[in-house]
């Protein structure tokens, strides 16, 4: 791209709204509009189990490590998804496990999201040294796209700036999603967006019951067993030996969940077709299956490395005290 045609070649999609409405910072003091006039600022509007971010994740901190000295600050904006991710220790916790080492803002209020009119997670957007924002990414993907703006707009400043492309592992939760075999969505526990739940007699809101798993299951059909309450945003297990049945068709299966008392542990297992997972097993799981709940995050449980067909995972935990959001798959 011809630095010369800037104006040309990328729209003005209006100025950069203030960060005024940040709840607090991590990696760095409060940053205002003001004090990042002159640099080229990518903003990534972000909350930290999702599985789509992470999934861009290594692109912006390897654009944040390599372009730091020529003019780019990137700013993280946590938006919390679920009630958990409002908690700053769990985020601080998320910052040094994932390595996030540029300025976070945290958005607990959703007073930045709103600012940029915002519906995404995850969503870039750029901005030129004059604080105009030039061009916006919603989703994965658009990687080269985005670098070559980037390295665009730090044109229009100065000279030296890269031309080569980064490239970052693909592996553990930052991997790309198996595009070609991905046949299950993202699904939610929870009855405020549940969907293709198949325990006789549905779900009871906000009250505790004893559910039952049917033997078969349609493909994207999930099942409870076990005494659960199933509240809006979760389904919270009430009584040891609690399982949660899902019919999918994917690479990866991951899980929101996490234990429901700071401090405390929940050990669970995995089967696949009835079957300890094996050399399908995901980050937080070994090869039995066997995993420990400790933190509130998503958890990989399947990774597959052979063949991909229509499979039935099941997750059992061996104690109460669990709150399960989310399935997302890759």
């Amino acid at each position: 791209m011809d630095s010369s045609r800037l104006a040309v070649d990328l729209p003005s999609e209006g100025r950069l709204p203030p960060f005024s409405g940040a709840t607090g910072w991590l990696n760095s003091p409060p940053l205002t509009t003001d004090e990042l006039r002159g640099r080229v600022v990518l903003v990534d509007f972000w909350t930290y189990t999702c599985i789509n971010w992470l999934r861009t994740f290594g692109y912006v901190r390897a654009w944040a490590e390599k372009y730091a000295d020529h003019g780019l600050v990137v700013v993280g904006v946590h938006t919390p998804e679920f009630p958990f991710e409002r908690d700053v220790d769990n985020v601080r916790q998320a910052v040094n496990d994932m390595r996030v080492e540029y300025p976070v803002a945290l958005d607990s209020d959703y007073s930045i999201w709103e600012a940029f009119s915002n519906r995404y997670w995850p969503a870039v957007y750029i901005a030129d040294a004059e604080g105009r924002i030039r061009h916006h990414q919603f989703g994965e993907g658009g990687y080269e796209e985005c670098e070559r703006i980037v390295q665009q707009l730090l044109r229009a400043g100065g000279d030296g700036i890269p031309d080569d492309l980064v490239l970052v592992a693909d592996d553990g939760f930052e991997a790309q999603a198996d595009w070609s075999n991905l046949e299950s969505p993202e699904t939610y526990l929870g009855y405020g967006q549940a969907q293709h739940f198949a325990s006789p007699g549905g779900a009871e809101r906000d009250e505790p019951r004893t559910y039952i798993a049917p033997d078969q299951l349609r493909l994207n059909q999930w099942a409870l067993a076990g005494d659960w309450t199933v509240e809006r945003g979760a389904c919270v297990l009430d009584g040891a030996d609690g399982r949660i049945a899902f019919r999918f068709h994917a690479r990866d299966v991951h899980l929101v969940m996490g234990p429901r008392a700071r401090g405390t542990s929940v050990p669970f297992t995995v089967l696949v077709d009835g079957e300890p997972p094996g050399a399908a097993h995901g980050l937080d799981v070994d090869e039995r299956g066997h995993g420990t709940l400790s933190q509130q995050r998503l958890h990989q449980l399947i990774r597959e490395r052979g063949s991909i067909g229509d499979r039935t995972f099941e997750i059992t935990f061996l104690a109460p005290g669990v709150e399960a959001y989310v399935f997302t798959f890759g």
